[in-house]
């Protein structure tokens, strides 16, 4: 089925065949620009204009599609260029993965972007056009999160994380449409931007409400009376290669011991009126927790005086002697007697990092994990409640609080060292951030290489611990706020509001062309 013909203009494009790809390709990989870290949102309105007219003006429906896909790949191959330092890591097993880590997962993320630029020619050029090509973008990007396991990684809305007070003013307004609702709005302004001046002024007007709304909850949203812990997040920084090897998992244990002691005398000395509890990494502790009695006491003398330990681990199920013994990448809360008193296993494992996708047909991905069965809280006494998260659960934007159990605080524990001083640990630690704007609630992130981090739950960020430091932040946990619009409406915002973009844009071509008949 094609559009009609009606409706594409005569190209006026000044490329074609492999060089108009290529163009689309690098315009794409400078669009990525714009993402965290670098945030350069100059270069959107442009690079999304030149997909756009691309598409509008292909000489079918494939040729518009061609073109998002060229663009996506390039957008995502920019955006991912990280996942190459996860290859290197394990370079003599995957050596000849390194060239093609990044292209290949942006190739398959790649068809999203060519949906709306196939869609959005079925309604008349200007800003009806414009309306149906940034709803479908909405909806296609949420798409991603049926992928495999989903990939929701660096979504458009997420531009708008800059750090610091510039940042915080803009992504209040996720408290109500999610990311992905940023996203929808980032790409709507982009483009009306180019639709004349009625619609410069309704996109600087809408701007202006936008951060006004912001501004606006940043100085009136009062935290509930709920007085959560003093947190002391761990950062060991175990480079990857030393943790894969095994070399010197005594070491290991010690350092994190140590930098636990400290800590926790530390919170102790300047928050005596608040319970502590300490958090250490995924996967920080370098053995099967569960069934390690003598390490479990050691670190609760460790951190003697606090409420609970919080360690990232591996656990296995099944136990050793049973053919279908699995393994699950797990999170502890001890006591302070070196009790297990709660475990949760990952539920959301990462596509090509933990499990192989069915589309791989040879191995890539040695000792797969197994999930667990979906987001908890635990109810602590005398700490409140907390979600725990294990590193790329946070990127679910949504899906980051058990339903119908709303904890005070968010814990996330990770490992990004596989990633180096990269933008992927950047991108991540966006997530969290967005995370807490959305619930409305505090996170705390430990890291084992960096960046651990705390956000209150408007997303201002409390305490930081950089890359490459091996350290601890002691932090008194902030109040967690009420719940917001998204956090109970949750994806069903966006989702409705990329709906009705396109519903409108087709109503009123309807009613057009019903008067002109």
């Amino acid at each position: 089925m094609s559009a009609p013909t009606r409706y594409v203009p005569e190209s006026a494009l000044p490329f074609s065949g492999w060089r108009l790809a290529l163009s689309l390709f690098v315009v794409g990989a400078v669009c990525a620009l714009a993402l965290p870290p670098v945030h350069l949102l100059p270069v959107l309105p442009f690079c999304l204009l030149y997909l756009y007219r691309c598409a509008e003006e292909a000489p079918s429906w494939r040729g518009a599609g061609w073109s998002g896909f060229w663009f996506g790949w390039g957008f995502h191959t920019a955006g991912l260029y990280w996942l190459t330092d996860a290859i290197l890591t394990r370079v003599h097993e995957f050596w000849w993965v390194v060239p093609i880590a990044a292209p290949g997962v942006a190739l398959i993320l790649a068809p999203f972007a060519a949906v709306p630029a196939v869609l959005c020619r079925w309604v008349v050029p200007g800003w009806r056009r414009v309306l149906v090509f940034a709803g479908v973008w909405t909806l296609a990007d949420m798409g991603r999160v049926f992928l495999f396991t989903g990939f929701p990684w660096n979504p458009l809305g997420s531009v708008w994380e800059v750090p610091g007070r510039l940042g915080d003013v803009p992504i209040q307004l996720a408290s109500v449409v999610g990311v992905d609702g940023l996203t929808l709005l980032t790409v709507l302004a982009a483009l009306l931007l180019w639709q004349g001046r009625r619609a410069v002024v309704c996109v600087l007007v809408g701007l202006v409400v936008w951060f006004g709304f912001g501004m606006v909850r940043l100085h009136r949203v009062v935290p509930l009376p709920v007085a959560n812990p003093a947190v002391v997040l761990v950062q060991g920084n175990v480079p990857e290669r030393e943790k894969l090897s095994r070399a010197d998992m005594v070491g290991t244990f010690r350092r994190y011991l140590a930098l636990t002691n400290e800590g926790v005398a530390d919170a102790r000395a300047r928050f005596p009126e608040r319970p502590v509890v300490f958090a250490w990494p995924e996967t920080a502790f370098p053995g099967l927790l569960d069934e390690d009695d003598i390490a479990r006491q050691m670190i609760a003398r460790a951190g003697q005086g606090a409420a609970y330990g919080m360690i990232g681990t591996v656990r296995e199920g099944g136990g050793r002697e049973s053919a279908g013994g699995r393994w699950f990448n797990s999170v502890m809360a001890l006591d302070g007697h070196g009790v297990i008193v709660a475990s949760y296993d990952k539920s959301t494992l990462v596509p090509f990092g933990e499990y192989q996708p069915w589309i791989v047909p040879f191995n890539v991905v040695p000792g797969q994990m197994a999930s667990g069965h979906g987001r908890v809280t635990w109810r602590l006494p005398g700490v409140g409640s907390v979600g725990p998260l294990i590193c790329y659960e946070v990127i679910f934007s949504g899906r980051v609080v058990a339903r119908g159990a709303r904890p005070d605080w968010l814990l996330n524990v990770t490992n990004d060292a596989w990633f180096g001083d990269s933008a992927g640990p950047r991108q991540h630690l966006a997530s969290v951030r967005m995370r807490a704007v959305e619930e409305g609630l505090p996170i705390a992130r430990a890291a084992n290489t960096g960046i651990s981090a705390v956000y209150d739950g408007l997303g201002r960020e409390r305490a930081r611990l950089g890359w490459g430091v091996s350290g601890s932040i002691v932090v008194p946990l902030p109040s967690p706020l009420e719940a917001t619009v998204f956090a109970g409406l949750g994806r069903w915002v966006p989702v409705g509001l990329a709906i009705l973009c396109v519903l409108v844009a087709f109503g009123v071509e309807s009613r057009v062309f019903r008067m002109k008949g």
